[in-house]
């Protein structure tokens, strides 16, 4: 009850200013990266499944990157596919609530089932409530298979659809036992290399949404369904939950100034070993490389589909590979979806084999050093980077950069990053439209 309590009362006057202005740069990063993944498949592919499943909508809200209308459910969940497609979206732990919120959020505003102004308390709501289990529980579901974005990212969209529309505590605490007994999500499509992934995002936003919707109508919901016996964390985590200070920490360690962002299209584990792979990259001029070592974190060399050279047939294996991800910046340079698409490339082909993961302990989840053994050299050369998730906690400054470099590569028009800026700088009373025509650039 405590966690309904809390998303109940939450008001923006009353939060923290970094925790508003992070939350304005999410949404500006979150908008930004959907833009430059119009040339990505995943949207096409939902979009289609959607309209098989809600149909088309005359009063409906937008499918982004085509400018069809469906439910606001089907919107969630072909637009997830968007904001995910280039995997460059944003991180909380290890978790991905911008692809699960953002799209469901914007949606309802534009069904007109609540004003824009709820929309930024409501998403800030969502990273509050899926931060909290996530910090408290992820390093042990993560090692169980369970995907961290869809587990909990079920449990904040339920939050911020809650907040959006104005439940009472009482009707909250349904929507999130609700969403306890409704989430999921495995790590296998990442080991295999298929687009399961990619989608998981919007049926979180899909179950959160109905889980807020029950209750709103009245369901009756397990009033222990966080701590019972065959509760939420019982079932996943498979320990006691020690409620008190689990809720304690609510409205004190915040999440969302936690939250970081993605300089490349690539796995938010593989970022610093990309960057350390650039800088090696440099120091090599053309030297011949006889192999490559990597130390990081045991979690990432172990995490599905990280330690794997393929043989890879979609991006979603690619991107999540330490191998491919290192040896296509060393031999090109800075990765982009392109060359992260290109399978068979011979030269990165070639390097693979001789890159070497090694789990470290010694090294956080966002630190690396990579080792080089080249031709001529009796001494490694070395790239270090002893960093953590500050590395990656840019400002909207930092974000608009990032997501005007993405639209370069992309082809989008300048104008839409304006649109999605004013709408930014305007919130909490925004307009809606400036974000809808910022997408139409790439309808």
């Amino acid at each position: 009850m405590r966690m309904a309590e809390f998303v109940h009362d939450l008001e923006l006057d009353s939060l923290p200013d970094e925790v508003v202005e992070k939350a304005r740069t999410c949404v500006l990063n979150g908008y930004g990266i959907a833009l430059g993944s119009h040339t990505t498949p995943f949207f096409s592919l939902a979009a289609q499944a959607v309209l098989a499943m809600d149909g088309e909508r005359e009063q409906g809200a937008t499918l982004l990157a085509d400018g069809r209308k469906s439910t606001v459910a089907g919107a969630a969940l072909s637009n997830a596919a968007l904001f995910h497609g280039r995997a460059q979206e944003d991180t909380c732990g290890v978790a991905h609530f911008g692809a699960v919120l953002l799209p469901l959020l914007t949606a309802l505003v534009e069904a007109g089932e609540g004003p824009v102004e709820r929309l930024l308390p409501s998403l800030i709501a969502g990273y509050e409530v899926g931060g909290l289990l996530e910090t408290a529980y992820s390093a042990t579901t993560t090692g169980k298979g369970l995907r961290a974005s869809p587990l909990y990212g079920t449990l904040a969209a339920a939050a911020a659809v809650a907040k959006f529309r104005g439940l009472d505590a009482e009707r909250t605490a349904a929507a999130l036992c609700n969403a306890a007994s409704f989430t999921g999500g495995i790590l296998q499509s990442f080991g295999d290399g298929t687009d399961e992934w990619r989608y998981q995002v919007g049926i979180a936003g899909r179950n959160g949404l109905a889980a807020a919707r029950l209750a709103e109508a009245g369901s009756v919901s397990a009033q222990a369904a966080f701590e019972g016996r065959s509760g939420f964390v019982r079932t996943y985590v498979g320990e006691d939950c020690d409620v008190q200070s689990l809720v304690a920490k609510l409205g004190v360690e915040w999440s969302v100034p936690k939250v970081t962002f993605k300089p490349y299209p690539v796995c938010a584990l593989n970022q610093t070993p990309v960057i350390a792979a650039l800088a090696l990259r440099a120091q090599l001029a053309g030297a011949e490389l006889r192999a490559v070592r990597i130390r990081m974190n045991p979690t990432c060399v172990g995490y599905a589909g990280m330690n794997s050279t393929g043989p890879f047939g979609s991006l979603s294996g690619s991107l999540m590979s330490i191998q491919f991800c290192v040896a296509t910046t060393l031999v090109h340079g800075e990765p982009s979806v392109a060359r992260m698409s290109d399978f068979d490339d011979s030269a990165v082909k070639a390097l693979m084999p001789h890159i070497q993961p090694i789990a470290d302990p010694d090294y956080g989840l966002l630190a690396c050093r990579i080792e080089a053994d080249v031709a001529g050299r009796d001494i490694p050369l070395v790239q270090e980077r002893r960093v953590d998730h500050t590395e990656y906690s840019y400002d909207r400054l930092q974000v608009s950069a990032l997501i005007r470099r993405v639209g370069m590569e992309t082809g989008v028009p300048e104008q839409a990053y304006e649109c999605l800026e004013r709408f930014t700088e305007a919130l909490p009373r925004a307009d809606l439209n400036d974000v809808l025509k910022a997408f139409e650039a790439i309808q």
